[in-house]
């Protein structure tokens, strides 16, 4: 009974798809000629790394241009191809820079008509919320496509996945005294998977730094939630970090902006010395090696079936 439940928990934790390419024909009732629909090369392979996307130029390049570059040096015989989930932000880029760049769908089309037969498909997700299964629901569409695709998982996935992060983040942040503390700012979400958030915090007490939090701008915990937990501790110094793939609107404005709102300004109202990590966990290199395993893990549990 255990082994089975394991089984079913890696098959929804773990995406991935056996499929076959698509040969099919259809006949013109005009011209009553065979057109082929789709044809695929199974020896032509490609990596598409999914991401939500930042409208923040130079954020983008630290965070996921630099993680888009680790992942397609880790796959020297895959083409590389990307695209974001945010249409908001596509349009934003296009039409303030000119630079187009594909949503899910429209970079499954091209890779569907440009006849490729393997996809690794690699998300840059934080956690299994909203925009990954949407993005899953997507990629599931074309599993008849290809001959082979694979779906990474996000960053925070299996209780493994959340003890790595928190050994990558220790290094990346300052030895904290004892009357220091660090808030790490999530984003939130509607999402059952916010749930992720505190299993995280879990994570850090577990490993012995009681003094990190991790919060939220748009869910729970809250900034009040994280000042009603610590209000006893006498901490005099907080550092702010964001706990996101990029450093963009969130990290400069509601975490360590100067409008009243902030996190930095609200925590300094109160008497707080605070001292924003504009750092997004794609600059972090432990960070891009933990997407780029769990790449290397989908592929490897297909390979296996």
């Amino acid at each position: 009974m255990k082994k089975l439940l394991l089984l079913l928990l890696v098959s929804v934790l773990s995406f991935s798809l056996l499929a076959g390419c698509s040969n099919s024909k259809t006949t013109g009732t005009e011209q009553n000629n065979e057109k082929e629909v789709s044809k695929c090369d199974p020896n032509k392979k490609a990596v598409l790394v999914v991401s939500f996307g930042t409208s923040h130029n130079e954020t983008r390049k630290l965070t996921i241009e630099a993680t888009e570059a680790k992942i397609a040096k880790a796959f020297p015989d895959y083409d590389f191809k990307k695209a974001f989930t945010s249409q908001f932000i596509i349009n934003k880029l296009k039409k303030r820079d000119g630079l187009e760049i594909d949503n899910v769908k429209q970079a499954l089309e091209k890779l569907v008509s440009e006849g490729y037969g393997e996809v690794l498909i690699q998300s840059l997700h934080v956690m299994n919320g909203a925009e990954y299964h949407d993005t899953l629901e997507l990629v599931n569409n074309y599993k008849d496509k290809f001959e082979k695709i694979t779906f990474g998982n996000p960053l925070l996935t299996s209780p493994e996945d959340y003890m790595n992060l928190v050994d990558v983040l220790s290094k990346e942040i300052p030895t904290l005294k004892e009357d220091e503390a660090l808030f790490f700012m999530g984003h939130g979400t509607h999402h059952f998977s916010n749930s992720a958030y505190a299993c995280l915090d879990y994570t850090f007490k577990y490993k012995g730094y009681d003094n990190i939090y991790i919060g939220t701008v748009e869910g729970y915990p809250s900034l009040d939630t994280l000042l009603d937990i610590t209000k006893d501790k006498n901490y005099k110094k907080i550092y702010l970090m964001p706990l996101m793939v990029v450093a963009g609107d969130h990290a400069k404005n509601d975490m360590a902006g100067d409008e009243e709102d902030s996190w930095k300004m609200i925590l300094e109202s109160k008497g707080y010395k605070v001292e924003p990590i504009i750092k997004g966990l794609g600059q972090i290199e432990g960070v891009q090696d933990l997407y780029i395993q769990h790449l290397k893990d989908s592929l490897n549990t297909q390979e296996a079936e």
